[in-house]
């Protein structure tokens, strides 16, 4: 289908130089565009984890040995191996070696618990999987049940080198006790695995853009948990939809200074594949490779050391960083984007982090199913626009009613996205694809937003979120963004709950950051910012939210909490 720039009102939002489209053409597979890369910057430090540098020579050099060791365990093409590790060196060597190997990458969570490791290994028929003995008690519970036969265990200090790496091995053993006990007759380990890889044949299989490079499962909010297929052109197309989309600000970092993005994000999760690991591949840049970033001190800590120039994270991260005393320890003034996605960042957030760090966050869209990311902010504004932004380069999105016909300019409707970088479908869920695929490529996302005149799209929240109160609707995103803004609030959270006058009322669950904060204080706030029906008829207040690993608060579990 051909579209017409007047059908495209985003692409006078483009900043100069970012093309309408990119070609997703320029590599077969991400195994070209790695190998391009391990030979272009084989000098260059590709991941730096724990105050160690890792060149793209010893990314190279391990991913093929760990490649031969996998096709020496009779893995056939196109067989999944699923990864279950944190942000650690041995995270981007495994997942290459999978591809390099013509395997299929399954991420999987560190923290689910048997029941969903089971169900993920199962519904993707891994036969392998690489993960970090920290979670290796969970997988010990489940490996029965599933067609997993092979299991390469890894240690976080296994590429520190013998004196540093045996250190943090006996604190994260011994001293922190995060290994709980385990018992995995016939797992190999990791750094044995290597040696034997490197004894072994590699053949390179000859892969194309359509052949599968990974299974990203969804979150299961809608229900059970689906794999979407993403295959190697998916992938490559958002690499370079994102590069090109990030150009306008890096390609003012000064010249013989390397490319660095912050990763903190997790990996195994779409938005840090594609975003951080791929698209770093793609640059030649460096990874700094944060492995929790829920300790902040630590995160601080490590980002004192790096001069660095891309971060992309959530809301929550954002505004955890902000308030954090350690703060200032870091120099934020060599960042030149910072990507927020997963969930709405808040104005109040975006705005105390322009003043602290001169860098806008520029707030993005995407989903598993689109690579992930599908619009941006431009990240030439220093404006927030609490909005997602314009659709990328190549990619195509309108909002539309439940018959699936646009709706006008400016009136909410199901987002619907298309592009180079939407997925295949849902690994062998031919009935769950058939729900959200259209038959000419359109994704509906499940999402409820409005565009306005100038291209740019809003969210105004998920289906299922809508509370229907008397007939009118509340998305608890408007109100969420109100009550951010109330001093002595830190975070806050709103469902809907049963009401026998209205059908459904508002609840509002607030984390304080000022202890003399009262339910009396947030009534008289929302009284004068939000119209009668979208004010809180239930506040509760709580020490935390609970929260995906990512970040993303889980309005669902707090729904589901009586």
């Amino acid at each position: 289908m051909t579209v017409s720039a007047a059908d495209k009102p985003w692409l006078s939002a483009y900043p100069a130089g970012v093309p309408a489209e990119i070609d997703p053409t320029q590599y077969r597979s991400l195994v070209e565009l790695m190998d391009e890369s391990f030979h272009k910057y084989q000098g260059q430090t590709a991941y730096s984890f724990l105050g160690k540098d890792f060149s793209y020579a010893d990314t190279e050099r391990q991913s093929r040995a760990f490649a031969a060791y996998l096709q020496g365990l009779g893995l056939a093409r196109g067989d999944r191996v699923a990864v279950m590790m944190p942000n650690v060196p041995q995270y981007p060597v495994a997942v290459a070696a999978i591809l390099r190997a013509g395997l299929v990458v399954v991420n999987v969570n560190p923290l689910y618990t048997a029941r969903e490791l089971e169900h993920q290994l199962k519904d993707s028929g891994a036969k392998a999987i690489v993960i970090i003995e920290n979670f290796a008690h969970t997988l010990a519970q489940c490996l029965a049940h599933t067609p997993v036969k092979h299991v390469v265990l890894c240690a976080m200090g296994d590429r520190l080198g013998l004196l540093k790496g045996t250190l943090v091995n006996y604190v994260v053993r011994k001293v922190k006790k995060l290994v709980p006990p385990y018992h995995l007759p016939g797992a190999v380990r990791f750094n044995d695995a290597l040696a034997r890889g490197a004894r072994q044949p590699f053949a390179a299989p000859a892969l194309g853009p359509d052949d599968v490079a990974l299974l990203q499962y969804t979150g299961g909010t809608t229900g059970v948990s689906k794999g979407a297929v993403l295959l190697h052109r998916n992938i490559l197309a958002n690499v370079l939809q994102s590069e090109a989309w990030n150009d306008p600000v890096m390609q003012k970092i000064p010249a013989g200074e390397q490319s660095t993005s912050v990763c903190a994000l997790p990996l195994y999760h779409i938005f840090a594949f594609t975003v951080n690991m791929m698209l770093s591949m793609r640059n030649g840049g460096k990874t700094i490779l944060i492995p929790n970033p829920r300790d902040l001190p630590a995160v601080l800590k490590e980002l004192s050391q790096h001069t660095f120039h891309s971060f992309p994270a959530v809301n929550t991260l954002f505004n955890a960083l902000l308030h954090h005393p350690d703060f200032d320890q870091v120099n934020w003034r060599n960042l030149k984007v910072s990507v927020g996605g997963g969930m709405a960042v808040q104005g109040a957030v975006a705005a105390k982090w322009l003043e602290r760090t001169g860098c806008p966050i520029c707030e993005g869209y995407g989903l598993s199913e689109t690579s992930p990311s599908a619009s941006c902010n431009p990240v030439t504004n220093t404006e927030f626009t609490g909005t997602i932004g314009v659709p990328l380069p190549s990619t195509l999105m309108k909002c539309i009613d439940e018959a699936g016909h646009e709706v006008p300019v400016g009136q909410p409707g199901e987002i619907a996205i298309k592009g180079p970088q939407v997925m295949a479908g849902y690994w062998q869920r031919p009935d769950e694809t058939a729900k959200v695929m259209t038959a000419d490529g359109w994704l509906r996302t499940g999402d409820i937003g409005l565009m306005d005149e100038r291209g740019y799209f809003k969210i105004v929240d998920r289906k299922k979120d809508m509370i229907l109160i008397s007939g009118f609707n509340v998305y608890p995103n408007e109100v969420e963004e109100v009550v951010a803004e109330m001093p002595g609030v830190l975070e806050c959270a709103v469902v809907g709950i049963p009401d026998e006058h209205s059908g459904e009322a508002v609840k509002l669950i607030i984390v304080k950051k000022d202890p003399a904060l009262s339910e009396a204080h947030v009534r008289d706030y929302c009284q004068s910012r939000l119209t009668g029906y979208k004010q809180p008829k239930v506040i509760e207040f709580r020490a935390e939210l609970p929260k995906t690993p990512v970040g993303k608060i889980l309005r669902r579990e707090l729904r589901d909490q009586k």
